[in-house]
């Protein structure tokens, strides 16, 4: 007989149990997105009645790094393949990368078509993340680009994000290569799985050429 777990409400059956286990697989970790940002930043005690707050707009500067990937050759792939083949390869693509995210401890801020944004307050975790994906779907039939930076981004209404950062790693997944990841970043901040290639200029359309760029490598 499948035995039943006790939720003190209506009681979960052995594979709703598994099920649930597989998706909370261990106790809940600290939250690391723009709620906990707010959060810290807020002035007094912040259970203050309405005309006891100071007026006017805030704005949040955070420090972040900031992973943009998308799948190369999407829109001729559908054109070639049709809708439906091209929705499995994109639910493959988010299925990872979803996974990825929640291992390596970074946020998914936003998808993208077929892209993703990623948002990591730990620049080694993004440069990670951003390299799993490549290694990941290097032997499969999908071509991933990454592009990422890290620096100070304007938190924009709750949970947008707006500055140089943002738009120079969206620029660089653009101007990368399938299966190529091109990082504004530091190299103390590396995996010792991953490698670069000595520093590059990447011509980045509507801003011009913009050095210091590193193509980096997973190396397993």
């Amino acid at each position: 007989m499948e035995h039943q777990v006790t939720t003190g409400e209506t009681p979960i059956d052995g594979r709703e149990a598994e099920v649930l286990s597989e998706i909370v697989p261990g106790p809940a970790t600290q939250d690391i997105g723009p709620a906990l940002d707010w959060y810290q930043a807020k002035q007094n005690s912040g259970l203050e009645r309405p005309d006891e707050l100071t007026t006017g707009d805030t704005h949040l500067n955070v420090n972040r790094t900031f992973v943009f990937a998308d799948l190369s050759g999407f829109t001729q792939f559908t054109r070639q393949h049709g809708p439906h083949e091209a929705v499995k390869l994109l639910g493959e693509f988010r299925r990872v990368a979803r996974n990825v995210a929640a291992k390596r401890g970074v946020r998914v801020a936003k998808w993208l078509g077929d892209g993703v944004m990623i948002v990591s307050v730990d620049p080694t975790a993004a440069i990670a993340f951003g390299a799993h994906l490549i290694h990941h779907f290097a032997e499969t039939d999908l071509q991933v680009r990454v592009g990422l930076a890290s620096g100070i981004a304007l938190l924009f209404e709750g949970d947008d994000y707006i500055g140089e950062p943002v738009n120079l790693a969206s620029k660089l997944c653009a101007a990368a290569q399938p299966d190529e990841i091109l990082g504004a970043c530091e190299l103390a901040d590396l995996p010792d799985w991953v490698k670069a290639d000595e520093a590059i200029s990447v011509s980045i359309k509507g801003v011009g050429l913009i050095g210091d760029i590193h193509r980096l490598i997973p190396v397993l």
